[in-house]
């Protein structure tokens, strides 16, 4: 048996029109004999996990898209990398800021 680490990408659905599109990509953990089956083990996990609820009148729905990446898990020991993805913003400081941000929220929430 093979770890592998599956990016699951979901559609945020609302009823609502929206200026931007909302997308939510969940990380599992798959245990599959290759890669093959871990696709296909992340697509059915995709499909159970669509959900729907309603806020106050609007109906809100996560849809599955699909599988984004498959990538194998070599080691699962303490501290070992599981996924890393590079991607450019605009305004780094923006970004570097949310980071700072989260982190603290991080760091609170542990407190209390």
């Amino acid at each position: 048996m093979h770890w592998y680490i599956a990016r699951i990408v979901f559609s945020i659905q609302t009823d609502v029109e929206t200026s931007k599109d909302q997308f939510d990509e969940h990380l599992h953990l798959i245990a599959a004999q290759s890669q093959e089956e871990a696709v296909l083990k992340a697509r059915v996990l995709g499909l159970q996990e669509e959900d729907g609820f309603v806020n106050g009148k609007q109906r809100v729905r996560w849809a599955f898209v699909n599988v984004l990446d498959v990538q194998p898990i070599q080691d699962i020991i303490d501290g070992v990398q599981l996924y890393s993805t590079i991607f450019e913003k605009d305004k780094s400081e923006d970004y570097i800021h949310y980071v700072h941000l989260r982190a603290s929220d991080l760091q609170t929430t542990q407190l209390i």
